[in-house]
């Protein structure tokens, strides 16, 4: 149906062969622009969470901070601010793979927050997740909404998830 081609043409993992994409007032595609992902301010919450396996909680959510330059003392305190946001801050040292479904997920979007986007892409992020854990993680993405203030595009098949979650509605 084309919704995570959409996503990728707005992540700017694609190149879009026709058209334009703009983002409020910021271009990012037209005939001869391609604004790469890096400059677009933006974070993307994939279905599979995409977690580095070798690297603690903290270590995957600061990574993005890291290699954008930020200060040490700086770096920290976002990550211990998203850590807490999300309810993770006990699990900081843990790796990846001693996390439940939901818990990774939050690693996902205290990632995604910590880089402070104006712009949050989620590809199904709840679709690998059992019934519960899923009402949670929708209170979770409520709190990140308000806390980010980011516009979300959620791509989902599930409509209570999309009744539940969205302002608008894209059929």
């Amino acid at each position: 149906c084309g919704k995570t081609t959409l996503l990728r043409l707005l992540a700017g993992f694609e190149t879009a062969d026709a058209g334009e994409i703009h983002v409020g007032e910021r271009c990012f595609a037209a005939p001869g622009v391609h604004l790469p992902p890096e400059d677009r301010q933006l974070g993307v919450v994939f279905q599979s969470y995409a977690l580095w396996p070798h690297m603690t909680v903290a270590e995957n959510v600061c990574y993005s901070l890291k290699v954008n330059g930020v200060a040490r003392q700086e770096r920290d305190s976002r990550t211990q601010q998203a850590l807490e946001l999300v309810g993770l801050e006990k699990f900081a040292a843990r790796r990846p793979a001693d996390l439940s479904g939901g818990q990774r997920q939050r690693v996902a979007l205290a990632r995604c927050l910590v880089a402070q986007p104006t712009l949050v892409l989620l590809d199904e992020p709840l679709a690998n997740l059992d019934v519960h854990l899923r009402a949670t993680m929708e209170e979770e993405f409520r709190r990140f909404h308000r806390h980010s203030h980011a516009t979300l595009i959620y791509i989902t098949h599930d409509q209570h998830e999309a009744m539940a979650l969205a302002d608008r509605i894209v059929v």
